[in-house]
């Protein structure tokens, strides 16, 4: 899955634009710019209306990064490791390569998000308020919001969104922040991070089929207080509330394999007895006398004592079937310059990020310069089996492209 475009780094963490995001922006562009702002000032040109909505959709999605920032920086005085902060058409997602080791640096984590979101609402409102400067008092609100300037115009819309933003955010239910703050205290409460997880996944899942159900709802003209009525508006509720579930379980199960290989590395799940194949061996061979007739999907390639690459079932599809007979494995292979490998003390969630990020279903264990065997997808799920985990991990270890 491609995960973004990096577009800088700040603080040490990487900041990525998903393509989903151009969805949200030219939503908001156009509702601004088509919709709210011509009905509050109808006597602004054109393009003053589509260059304020334009700043608008900026800003908004500058509020999305500093509240993720606030995440990122707080998780990072309280022990966890958030490397990179994707924005994407829900908003933003800080990624967390290490939860926090105790409840109360979770607590403040989660919190933290919709604090900052809440403070700079109400600090957009103020500057709004103090930008639009004094104003002929009127019973017509319509009246009041057309004397505003794009400046006041702009602060009083974002001071609303931030606000809205942060509420949102604070509902109860996992993963969003006031599912991670319900989280923290189940989690203070039991000592138990696990059964914390699947309680506050559970109200996650609770609160999106209630976005489900009430965006059905306004699809057949129910209508509902804040949220309004209307097809459009009852789709992407729902939409957003399957979005909601699907990310409540997901995180559960990652919590669950989380637990599952606490305390694994790749010395204890890679696979020592294997196939080494020869780089001068045809592509036609090599498939007849040592893929067909064995069950591994990645062959090392050695010259003698020296590891020069990986040949996988994957690369198979570099050559045409009618020129793998003059084809040599050194022609397909992906030499070592370019494997993702590991070390045999890496942990065993380290080895499914790197799996995950290279989209591949093996890697090397090296020590010193020599291959000491390949940890698979299918040796974290064997070990997942053993714990009694494999229904909660199997589809995520297996969410891949490349073999």
């Amino acid at each position: 899955m491609h995960e973004g475009y990096r577009i800088g780094r700040i603080a040490g963490v990487d900041v990525l634009v998903d393509r989903s995001l151009l969805i949200i922006f030219v939503l908001i562009l156009v509702s601004l710019a088509l919709g709210l702002f011509p009905a509050w000032h109808p006597d602004w040109s054109p393009g003053l209306i589509w260059l304020t909505a334009f700043i608008a959709a900026l800003a908004f999605f500058g509020s999305v990064l500093l509240h993720e920032f606030a995440h990122a920086l707080v998780g990072r005085r309280h022990g966890a490791k958030v490397p990179k902060i994707t924005l994407f058409v829900f908003g933003g997602m800080s990624h967390l390569e290490r939860e926090p080791p105790h409840w109360r640096g979770e607590l403040w984590m989660a919190l933290v998000g919709p604090l900052t979101s809440l403070a700079l609402g109400l600090v957009c409102l103020y500057l709004g308020s103090v930008a639009g400067g004094p104003h002929e008092l009127t019973e017509d609100p319509r009246q009041l919001l057309a004397q505003l300037g794009p400046v006041s115009t702009l602060l009083l819309w974002l001071g609303q969104v931030n606000i809205l933003l942060g509420l949102f955010n604070l509902v109860p239910g996992y993963p969003l922040d006031g599912g991670r703050v319900l989280r923290a205290l189940l989690w203070g409460l039991t000592g138990n991070p696990r059964r914390a997880t699947r309680w506050a996944a559970g109200m996650g899942q609770l609160f999106a089929w209630l976005l489900i159900v009430l965006g059905g709802g306004m699809v057949l003209g129910m209508r509902v207080p804040v949220f309004g009525s209307g097809m459009l508006s009852g789709l992407w509720i729902a939409f957003i509330g399957w979005f909601l579930n699907n990310a409540a379980l997901m995180s559960y199960r990652q919590q669950v394999v989380e637990h599952a290989l606490a305390g694994v590395d790749a010395r204890r799940l890679m696979q020592v007895d294997f196939l080494a194949a020869d780089p001068d061996q045809s592509v036609q061979r090599w498939l007849e006398e040592q893929v067909l007739h064995s069950g591994q999907r990645a062959f090392p390639v050695f010259r003698g004592d020296e590891f020069l690459g990986l040949a996988c079932l994957a690369d198979l599809r570099k050559v045409e079937p009618e020129r793998r007979a003059a084809a040599t494995v050194a022609d397909i292979m992906t030499p070592r310059p370019r494997l993702t490998v590991v070390g045999p003390g890496a942990p065993a969630d380290e080895v499914l990020r790197r799996l995950n990020e290279a989209q591949v279903n093996q890697l090397p264990v090296m020590e010193h310069g020599r291959l000491l065997g390949l940890v698979s997808r299918e040796s974290l799920l064997r070990w997942l089996v053993l714990k009694g985990e494999e229904g909660a991990g199997a589809s995520q270890l297996f969410d891949r492209r490349g073999v």
